[in-house]
């Protein structure tokens, strides 16, 4: 059996930048647990998250040379790719995901959490005072709070930039409480 070779983090960035294949499988044998608990912490789907670990792996050999040890750690640096595109597998599967999340008694506890809180949402009759703003805000907040859609999502849907959701949906706001203050 050969001896076990050990890399400082300067020796193993200085080898991985320059693509040694090496480096790279040390990389993956010392990191690739740590990174795929992360991921399955938020995934919890073995063979997606297998998935998700092959390329975070491939974007950490193609991104070598973007890593700032100034910024901090090379295992932190890997940590946040992990994470990252952990959470954008998620977001690219959204309905799937959001399927698997809503079953057996999680459908029961989300349908008595929203007829609970459209109850108490019509008690102050806000759905009315949603439904009179302009159009297109009723729409960003109808979809953001009464349907739980994020900004990506509206912005997906609707088919038009996040940043003019999250506009929208402040002055949304503005005339919400300018509604809510004259009607009490």
């Amino acid at each position: 059996m050969g001896e076990q070779i050990t890399y400082t983090e300067e020796q193993l960035l200085t080898l991985l930048q320059g693509q040694s294949r090496q480096a790279f499988n040390y990389l993956y044998k010392q990191y690739s647990g740590a990174l795929y608990s992360v991921i399955y912490k938020l995934i919890g789907d073995e063979q997606t998250c297998q998935d998700v670990l092959q390329e975070v792996f491939v974007k950490i050999w193609n991104n070598i040379g973007q890593y700032n040890a100034q910024k901090g750690r090379l295992y932190t640096w890997m940590l946040n790719i992990a994470r990252n595109s952990a959470i954008d597998k998620l977001r690219s599967k959204g309905e799937i995901m959001k399927a698997k999340i809503h079953t057996g008694e999680n459908v029961v506890n989300s349908l008595e959490q929203r007829a609970s809180s459209e109850q108490s949402t019509d008690t102050i009759g806000l759905r009315k005072m949603v439904n009179d703003l302009q159009p297109e805000y009723a729409e960003i907040v109808q979809l953001a709070y009464f349907n739980g859609y994020t900004t990506e999502e509206i912005s997906k849907t609707l088919n038009i930039p996040s940043g003019t959701v999250k506009t929208r949906m402040r002055r949304a706001m503005g005339q919400l409480r300018t509604i809510f203050g004259t009607k009490q």
